[in-house]
């Protein structure tokens, strides 16, 4: 373990309901600088169409994720002990304009880039994605994995309105900042509004793996598949916590049933070991419809999966060749 790395507060010292509230209990810092991966909040709902509310998620992950050790139980990974990981608090949101607020997410998220660190953001809704793409891919478009019930890849809403969080993958294509020939949006379920409404995501080239599909086939065979389209290029992945069935994640804007159990979301996450990772975000925990913390807390271990995977990447990328 390098001794210039950050540590979490041990729970055996300071008990997990004291103290300042932070991102696995990691030091809030000013600034990515020196960091090899920051996690950052994202606490803006400016794209929502329903129920408002993931604006508060990142501070109820930050609770929740206190829960999280310094040790995977399964791979054995430290991710405190093979990177640099801090807290670099939220990023500057504007709530009440949305053009104004997606231009902010993409500065704060571009200055955590500029220094070479990788972002691992909490939401907010599924639109703040697309301005931390913007921050991401500006030099060259990036592949995505995607875990969702919904392929937001829709048009306009409401009139001509293109910016919701129905459409941030629709603009992210158009933009160039996803190559849609890598992209695999996994678990995706529910009404549609109509018939077709996936047609001109598929015509891109994204790979849609409905709930169906992977209740079939599994998650080890719907992984193998997802690393065969994204390769070892960069990619970006994004995790919706409305992926996971409403039973055991009731805190989101637009629940659909049939969805993932928390151990199948686990275990995909951790079949991402070994890709190239410039960025993910954990989106769309509204704490006004949680129960009992259990969707901030789902959204506490998806970020931790994730920091996992990404720490043995940042690993990977110092060893000598």
């Amino acid at each position: 373990m390098s001794s210039n790395f950050f540590q979490p507060i041990d729970a055996s010292a300071v008990p997990r309901f004291a103290g300042l509230s932070t991102f696995m209990r990691l030091p809030a810092v000013a600034s990515a600088e020196g960091l090899d991966i920051a996690l950052v909040g994202i606490p803006w709902d400016g794209g929502t169409t329903n129920r408002a509310g993931a604006r508060h998620g990142p501070r109820e992950i930050r609770n929740q994720s206190s829960l999280m050790r310094r040790a995977h139980h399964v791979s054995g990974t430290e991710p405190f002990s093979i990177a640099n990981v801090a807290d670099v608090g939220d990023l500057s949101v504007n709530p009440i304009n949305l053009v104004d607020g997606l231009k902010r997410i993409e500065d704060g998220i571009a200055a955590i880039v500029a220094v070479g660190a990788i972002p691992l953001a909490a939401g907010g809704d599924h639109l703040t994605t697309l301005p931390v793409l913007r921050a991401v891919a500006r030099k060259a478009p990036v592949g995505m994995i995607h875990f969702d019930a919904h392929s937001d890849t829709n048009d306009r809403y409401f009139g001509d309105n293109p910016y919701t969080h129905g459409t941030p993958f629709r603009r992210a294509i158009e933009e160039g900042l996803l190559d849609p020939r890598r992209i695999v949006q996994i678990g995706i379920r529910g009404s549609i509004y109509e018939p077709g409404e996936h047609d001109w995501a598929i015509a891109q080239g994204i790979r849609i793996i409905y709930m169906e599909e992977f209740v079939r086939r599994g998650a080890a065979s719907v992984m193998e598949e997802a690393r065969g389209i994204v390769g070892d290029t960069p990619i970006y992945v994004t995790f919706d916590i409305d992926c996971i069935d409403p039973s055991m994640a009731p805190g989101t804007g637009t629940p659909e049933l049939g969805g993932f159990t928390t151990r199948e979301a686990q275990e995909m996450v951790r079949l991402l070991d070994g890709l190239t990772i410039v960025g993910a975000d954990v989106v769309e925990v509204a704490p006004p419809f949680d129960l009992g913390g259990m969707t901030a807390l789902a959204g506490a271990t998806m970020m931790f999966e994730l920091l996992c995977v990404m720490a043995k990447s940042v690993q990977a990328g110092r060893a000598p060749d």
